[in-house]
């Protein structure tokens, strides 16, 4: 098959076919508050591509991936908090030059791990950094004592349920239930106004795409022959003298980047962040994205959360007490009915009947279809 660098052809194709859509259809298309809404939706599909190199190649399910989503976030939001909390602009404050509702629980300096959130690269480094740490830790504690399957997954979504609960309860530090909020300025630059959300969208999806070539890259290197190998037959990887604990952690941590990318990027394009993020139900709403685009699939995942996402969005609108019903009605008929999501809909069916169309229509084109030709 045809290869451009590390691509496929007909994934080269699917690459330039979603950034057609989010980089010029959906500009021109829809409002700046639409638009907004399409990139609040994007950063959820940096979390979905990661559940595909994880839980669709490497067999690992993580019910917890809202932790890493929210840690980059809150990351992010802690810096611009600080650029908010100057002391001109705190000046009413009991304590100028920390922000408010460290003043509102009696604080009166900033804590030690709030103060490396000044400098933008460290709150850069560390938008990737601290959750990719957090994710070694819980990977190698689970990975070298062989914790897989339904285990990890419950796991994982408990310590998203006690990170929720850490969050909520550290109110001084964090802002509590409401989260971190009123953020404002990045070095100066109003991230509020229509422009600024243009200009976001567009890095955001830039980054997005960035981050479906980097996992087909994972997908096409030998880590990705072996995550597949693992989730086939793990044994035979380790007999074969792999380490299969590294690998998986490996990946795990991949996906905690990406998400925590998407955290990050969700903060600047919505302006806030909060612990409603890291918690179960966002964490298995991320599953239910990568399980209707197709979690075999990276193009699908991304599809699969624009998808969802705007059906959440049109439906709670009239519908805002049956919605959490649909969302779970929508997961039983992709395990039952499609379990390749939309991405095993289009490979059974609409890519066969696309091949033979092409074909009978080479001929009229001018082209010549060789002897012996398959039909699809």
């Amino acid at each position: 098959m045809e290869r451009i660098g590390f691509l496929k052809t007909s994934e080269a194709v699917g690459i330039a076919i979603l950034a057609a859509l989010i980089l010029i259809v959906l500009p021109l298309g829809l409002d700046i508050f639409r638009l907004n809404l399409a990139g609040k939706y994007l950063t959820y599909a940096f979390v979905a591509i990661g559940l595909v190199l994880c839980w669709g190649h490497g067999g690992i399910l993580s019910l917890g991936q809202g932790m890493f989503f929210g840690l980059g976030g809150y990351a992010m939001a802690m810096f611009l908090k600080l650029e908010a909390s100057s002391p001109e602009a705190t000046k009413i404050q009991s304590t100028p030059g920390i922000p408010d509702f460290m003043d509102w629980n009696q604080l009166t300096e900033l804590p030690w791990f709030w103060q490396p959130f000044h400098s933008l690269t460290l709150s850069l480094v560390a938008v990737v950094l601290v959750p990719t740490a957090f994710a070694f830790l819980i990977g190698t504690a689970m990975f070298k004592r062989r914790v897989g399957g339904v285990y990890f997954a419950i796991i994982t979504q408990a310590i998203a349920a006690i990170l929720t609960i850490l969050i909520v309860g550290q109110q001084g530090y964090t802002g509590g239930i409401n989260g971190i909020t009123d953020l404002r300025t990045l070095k100066g630059w109003d991230i509020r106004t229509d422009e600024a959300k243009y200009v976001l969208y567009f890095v955001n999806a830039g980054l997005l795409l960035a981050a479906v070539a980097a996992a087909y890259f994972v997908r096409q290197s030998k880590l990705g022959r072996i995550l597949v190998a693992m989730r086939d037959k793990e044994d035979r990887v380790r007999f074969s003298g792999y380490n299969v604990a590294n690998f998986k952690t490996f990946v795990f941590c991949l996906a905690a980047a990406l998400s925590a990318i998407g955290g990050a990027m969700f903060t600047l394009q919505v302006g806030f962040m909060s612990p409603s993020f890291v918690g179960i139900v966002p964490s298995i709403e991320m599953v239910i994205y990568t399980a209707v685009g197709g979690r075999l699939s990276i193009l699908g995942a991304v599809y699969g959360t624009l998808l969802v996402n705007w059906a959440k969005t049109s439906f709670s609108e009239s519908f805002p007490e049956l919605w959490l019903l649909g969302l779970g009605g929508l997961f039983i008929a992709v395990v039952l009915a499609f379990p390749n999501g939309l991405a095993g809909i289009y490979a059974d069916t609409i890519a066969p009947r696309l091949s033979r169309l092409l074909r009978r229509a080479r001929p009229a084109l001018g082209g010549t279809v060789p002897a012996g030709a398959p039909a699809e």
